[in-house]
């Protein structure tokens, strides 16, 4: 099955209709069953329930976290879409553990039979918390 590119657009649309309700289900309609998903961390989760499992408990305290969308690019004939998106919710950040956080980043969502396939997130390196830049650090062993 190929998505036309409205179908692909209405389809990210109930998408991001579900996480704003914090609707675990509702969001895990749209993954194929043998997605992937990468984080910005570098985390991987192959396979649908696996990933459900994953995002259970972020999911059940989710602290009100809201997604808005910034830009949607969608290539219809490689049935791919890049969503760019700011995030709000209470940091995971050492020493900002709860404040406030805005994150910024996009996802690379690829289709195969109307479903994501694949789900790569990418995150900038600074934020900002109670309204102050926060440059991200790697940790080096």
């Amino acid at each position: 099955m190929v998505l036309s590119r409205d179908e692909i657009r209405e389809a990210l649309n109930q998408w991001n209709h579900a996480w704003d309700k914090h609707d675990l289900n509702g969001v895990m309609e749209l993954f194929d069953d043998e997605v992937l998903f990468e984080n910005w961390t570098g985390g991987k989760v192959k396979g649908k329930e696996s990933l459900r499992q994953a995002w259970a408990p972020w999911f059940e305290n989710h602290g009100g976290f809201r997604f808005t969308e910034e830009e949607t690019f969608i290539d219809e004939a490689e049935q791919k879409a890049l969503f760019r998106w700011q995030l709000q919710w209470p940091s995971f950040e050492k020493g900002y553990e709860g404040r406030p956080e805005r994150r910024r980043g996009v996802d690379v969502l690829h289709f195969r039979d109307g479903k994501i396939i694949q789900k790569l997130t990418y995150s900038k390196t600074a934020l900002e918390i109670d309204g102050k830049r926060v440059q991200l650090c790697a940790e080096l062993p």
